[in-house]
This record gives structure tokens, sequence and C-alpha cells, in this order.
């Protein structure tokens, strides 16, 4: 009915996450309405997300090697937060009462999806815990592969003689960490406690 090249705006639009076809009929008109340089701008960021890198000791976004969390020494180094994603990180700094390192999984086992632990960023995480770190703070979706998650970390680091601790469930069960408000995530946070595994 459109042309064939809205037809593939369109269709590129429903590949994201949540965009059905009216929200991307949506998007691909709002586009029509910007002027040539605007699209330019759009096009030009779109590919430049292809230069966005991983940190390579967290696992976080970042322009460089490292990303501003690691390479902020006024951070606490004794206490890392492990999260399954870079947007729980987003979620957790904008309360403004985390003061430690993050280490950003990069998703959650879950047998169902077919990812295991050797898919996700775990060995790197091993290898940053020595004699000065004191606590890991395990900061998964209060989901059931978040939990199962959390239980695998668990047992895995029971040999490195740290603290290993849970968020609190002030979480909502089934709830993302990216969709909790400040208040809730702090309540959490203030409040988590050590892993209980059998």
């Amino acid at each position: 009915m459109y042309p064939q090249r809205f037809e593939d705006l369109i269709a590129l639009f429903e590949k994201l996450p949540g965009v059905g076809n009216k929200t991307a009929q949506r998007y691909a008109f709002a586009l029509l309405e910007k002027d040539g340089e605007q699209i330019n701008d759009i096009a030009s960021t779109l590919v430049g997300i292809k230069e966005i890198k991983r940190c390579r000791i967290c696992g976080f976004l970042s322009d460089e090697d490292e990303c501003s969390f690691c390479k902020d020494h006024s951070r606490n180094p004794s206490v890392i937060m492990v999260v399954a994603n870079p947007q729980d990180v987003v979620a957790i700094e904008k309360t403004g009462s985390y003061k430690g390192l993050y280490h950003v999984l990069g998703g959650l086992i879950s047998s169902s999806k077919g990812i295991y632990p050797e898919d996700l960023n775990i060995e790197k995480l091993l290898n940053r815990i020595n004699e000065n770190t004191k606590e890991i703070i395990v900061a998964t979706s209060p989901t059931m592969d978040g939990e199962m998650t959390a239980l695998y970390l668990d047992k895995i680091l029971k040999d490195k003689q740290v603290l290993v601790t849970r968020l609190a469930h002030g979480l909502p069960m089934g709830a993302s960490l990216d969709y909790a408000d400040d208040l809730t995530l702090i309540k959490a946070l203030d409040n988590r406690r050590k892993i209980e595994s059998e």
C-alpha cells in the first residue's frame, strides 16, 4: 500500500522490542516530517552505535576500553554490584545511594531461552575479586531467571571469602530493575541480605 521504502522502514521499526505495526507506522511518519539535516543526524547516530564498546573490566557501555565507573577512583572498590544489563546500572545510579563498582552479566541464566552461565560475563567477575573485595551485591531482578542466576553466583562465590548479598525484595516479583522507582530501589539496596542457598 505504501511505497516500498516506507514499508521497509516500518518493517525495520517493527523489529524493535515492544514496537507493533501501528507504532512502527507512527515512527515512520514522524521521520517523514524531519528535514534532511535531522535525518542525516539520526542516520549518523545510528551508524555510530556500532562504535560503542563494552568496558573490558565490568561490561558496561563505554566509548573507551574502560567505562566511567571503573575509571572513577572516588567509588568504593571493595563492593561490586552484579546486574543483568546496562540499563540496570542506570536505574541504580539514578538513586544516588550506591557508590561502589558494577559488573554487567549481559543477561540472566535461563535454560528455557538457552542462556547458560558460560554465555554470561561471569568469568571476568571471578577474576575481579581479590583480597580487597569485601562484598558482592547480586542485583538481578526478582524473577525465576534472576533468582536462578543469584543462586548460581552464590554457589560459585563460596570459595572467594567474600560476603554475597542480594537486594531485598522490596522489588515486586517479576519486575525489572529499570522500571522500578527510586524509592523502591533505595529500600531494596538498604535491605539487601545474604543469599541462602542449600
